[in-house]
């Protein structure tokens, strides 16, 4: 029974889902959508979330702790630079996950877009996070 247990476990050690979480942050600021499971999507949302809270007040302190949760330069300079000031007078809700109809090829996996709910003009394609499924 999982009574009181909060969070998701994935089906990996805590060492591999904290380095999956890092490389899913990064391409999710650094791309605005991605398209990955249901579940690694819902697991993922608080942790881009709050780093997008922090990205709204530039300060050297708040660099440092998005750097070390990141651990990528370009990813912290475009969090602080273009996703803080843009989501400045939002409350908070910063994504949105939106289902796929398609199942993943290979263990039928339901399939869900996570992206930024204000994004970039610029319209580039949805990436596809399967590199962190390689177990």
């Amino acid at each position: 029974m999982r009574h009181r247990v909060k969070g998701f476990k994935l089906g990996r050690t805590a060492s591999h889902r904290k380095a999956m979480y890092k490389n899913m942050s990064v391409s999710i600021i650094d791309h605005e959508r991605i398209i990955t499971t249901q579940v690694k999507a819902k697991a993922i949302r608080p942790v881009v979330e709050k780093l997008i809270t922090l990205g709204k007040t530039d300060t050297q302190h708040n660099r440092r702790r998005a750097f070390a949760q990141l651990r990528s330069a370009e990813a912290v300079e475009k969090l602080f630079d273009i996703l803080g000031p843009r989501f400045a007078e939002r409350a908070g809700g910063y994504c949105r996950i939106v289902k796929l109809a398609k199942r993943r090829l290979g263990d039928a996996g339901e399939r869900a877009i996570i992206e930024l709910v204000e994004r970039t003009q610029v319209e580039a394609p949805a990436v596809e996070v399967e590199a962190a499924e390689a177990e």
